[in-house]
């Protein structure tokens, strides 16, 4: 599993989890802002499992 969420993308990826899982625990916001925990989770681990599916890098240390 090479990480290919780099930069820019995994911030944006970090904030609007947060961001979405704050709104649904703390905020009492829908129940489908828990979808955050998936941009959270590949933002932190830096892999984002449709990328390759997709053909897309955005890690400057993994591109081909």
């Amino acid at each position: 599993m090479k990480a290919n969420v780099g930069g820019i993308d995994r911030i944006l990826r970090i904030v609007v989890g947060l961001a979405l899982v704050a709104w649904a625990a703390l905020l009492g916001g829908p129940v489908w802002a828990w979808v955050g925990l998936v941009p959270l989770a590949t933002g932190v681990v830096g892999f984002c499992p449709l990328y390759p599916l997709l053909g897309l890098n955005t890690c400057p240390t993994e591109r081909k």
